[in-house]
């Protein structure tokens, strides 16, 4: 017994979009290894200046391969100033995302440095990981980002703690904002959204749960595109500010602009 016309159409598109989406993956594994030598054979030679322009110019591709095209929306298109960048947090391509812009050193998850590639490439790009619930961990790290916003390095956080689906924002964890106070230097809140063509939200980013880096780079990589607006917030001064109403700030801020309440930690 044949097929009808309309399976055969089916099953074809359904073998076309199969084989799409292993081209998009080994393209991808491919400039993945291309970070590694990257990282293994450039890195120590490039400077700090050589060092950004690769990380931008990689994460650019990175984001080309996913199909994610970024739109800046930003009421002052200057250069960024030095600052503690925070943002909120919705998947792993926040920081590829942000390096587009201007290139960061991150503060992360220690179970970002075991992803296969990715974790090795976040590790070579300068990325501070941080073991959740070690106090001691936690205070050495803070001290490590006072000396880095010192010496003039951008430096980046995630105050949620953890990615959230996007029309959430969970409560900001106050301790790191310690560091932009005692370095002086200002806090600068980003928003990142990620949208389908239709202005709605982006379905193939949730990035929470049980949900594994290769899970959610396939899910990212057969569906449609995306776009991902990131939007530059005004800096928040620190002088004479503790943590945490600078913590408060900046999720308000971040909640405003997403149109969201965000949810509050228990008294």
């Amino acid at each position: 017994m044949s097929l009808s016309n309309a399976a055969l159409s089916e099953h074809a598109g359904i073998i076309g979009r199969r084989r799409m989406t292993a081209l998009r993956l080994a393209r991808l594994c491919l400039h993945l290894l291309a970070g590694l030598l990257t990282c293994a054979l450039l890195f120590s030679l490039a400077g700090e200046t050589g060092r950004s322009r690769l990380i931008r110019r990689w994460s650019v591709k990175l984001l080309a391969l996913c199909r994610v095209q970024v739109e800046m929306v930003d009421p002052k298109p200057d250069a960024p100033v030095h600052a503690l960048v925070v943002a909120n947090h919705i998947s792993w391509l926040d920081i590829f995302v942000i390096n587009s812009w201007t290139p960061c050193q991150f503060v992360a998850k220690s179970d970002i440095r075991g992803w296969p590639l990715l974790g090795w490439l976040c590790d070579k790009a300068g990325t501070i990981f941080i073991e959740r619930g070690n106090l001691r961990a936690v205070r050495r790290i803070y001290e490590g980002l006072v000396h880095r916003l010192q010496a003039g390095e951008r430096v980046a956080f995630f105050p949620e703690g953890t990615t959230a689906e996007q029309g959430k924002l969970l409560p900001f964890h106050s301790n790191l904002f310690e560091s932009a106070v005692e370095a002086q230097v200002p806090i600068q809140p980003v928003v990142l959204r990620y949208l389908r063509q239709d202005g709605r939200y982006h379905p193939s980013v949730t990035f929470v749960g049980d949900m594994t880096f290769v899970d959610s780079m396939l899910t990212i990589l057969k569906g449609e595109k995306i776009r991902a607006e990131l939007v530059r917030l005004p800096l928040i001064e620190t002088a004479g500010r503790h943590r945490r109403e600078l913590a408060q700030l900046a999720q308000d801020a971040i909640a405003s602009e997403l149109a969201i309440e965000p949810e509050r930690r228990a008294a």
